[in-house]
């Protein structure tokens, strides 16, 4: 196989991995529609069993109550779950097939570069979005949460979308000063702290809904979100995005640090106030203040949650306004 071929063959197999996650998306979608039939029936039953009456009988005795209807327990209820389980395992077991696939165009495409795979924006887009289904199946094994894997599936269909075709740019070598060791570091480091904030971002949006559920906002009280209340509670979730909202705070310090260090080593300066060394040092002090906050000021539920998505945001502007519309010595976007 030449170089040409694998890099051929690298961006087939990223198609494919975006195909295969659309098939992921679709029966997540489905996974999520399926709980919330089963929110509804339960919810259907147990009102049922409240409103039954018990007509008192001859000499003060009560009747026998009317059988409660069966419900989940009943074989609508068996087959819904039957679907579920189904749609459930389709959805986990197409996520992980597209992560072999993208996984191998990832390889592929170093192998094609003759360098690590992550020197511009297209490969870029490809390795985070491959770190950020990485965690997502991780948190799957142990919490049973599908709108997490539709919107970090759909976030990952839209990565590979845009890297394909807005960000892609030929397989080749990379510019002087980014012929180090440091890219493997600096770089790895910084794509696998947006992986980690992309699921950590996920988990507060899914914060937010369930608190507006739970405080009976009109908008999220029709059945369609009835799936809301199957979830776990406000401060479970919160909890799960500040552990991995702290797991990509290191590893973003870590990144800004190595940074520095390559700077100096490249340029002769550590920090020189470059777009792109300011807004990660943004990244940086935003998530420094939102785990300053959650943790010694008290800040939790909704105001926590909101400071993540706040967060994440600047994390995609550093990525895409600033690779895209400021130049300076981190232009490595190809386009």
């Amino acid at each position: 196989m030449t170089l040409a071929d694998a890099a051929d063959l690298s961006t087939k197999l990223v198609w494919s991995a975006a195909t295969v996650y659309t098939v992921a998306l679709v029966a997540y979608s489905i996974d999520l529609a399926r709980v919330a039939e089963h929110a509804g029936r339960m919810a259907r039953t147990a009102r049922a069993a409240v409103g039954v009456h018990q007509p008192v009988a001859a000499g003060g005795a009560s009747a026998p109550a009317a059988p409660a209807s069966p419900g989940l327990a009943g074989p609508a209820g068996r087959d819904g779950a039957r679907r579920r389980s189904k749609a459930r395992g389709i959805a986990r077991t197409t996520t992980m097939l597209g992560l072999v696939l993208q996984a191998a165009a990832v390889v592929l495409r170093g192998i094609a570069a003759g360098r690590t795979p992550w020197a511009n924006m297209y490969e870029f887009a490809l390795v985070g979005s491959m770190v950020a289904i990485v965690v997502l199946l991780v948190v799957l094994r142990r919490r049973d949460l599908p709108f997490l894997g539709v919107l970090v599936t759909g976030l990952t269909v839209l990565a590979l979308a845009l890297a394909l075709l807005v960000f892609f740019v030929q397989a080749d070598g990379v510019q002087p000063a980014l012929d180090s060791y440091w890219i493997v570091i600096h770089v790895g480091v910084a794509i696998t702290a947006t992986g980690v904030f992309t699921v950590a971002f996920a988990a507060s949006v899914l914060q937010l809904l369930k608190g507006a559920r739970d405080r009976g906002s009109a908008g999220l009280s029709r059945p369609v979100w009835r799936w809301l209340e199957t979830v776990p509670r406000t401060v479970e979730l919160e909890a799960l995005s500040f552990r991995l909202n702290a797991i990509g705070f290191v590893l973003w310090t870590f990144t800004v640090i190595a940074g520095a260090i390559w700077a100096e080593h490249t340029w002769g300066r550590y920090w020189g106030w470059d777009p792109k060394e300011v807004w990660s040092f943004v990244v940086w002090v935003v998530y420094a203040a939102y785990l300053h906050a959650r943790t010694t000021r008290g800040w939790s539920g909704s105001r926590a949650a909101w400071f993540v998505l706040i967060g994440y945001g600047c994390v995609l502007a550093n990525f895409t306004l600033v690779n895209l519309f400021f130049s300076g010595k981190h232009a490595y976007s190809g386009l």
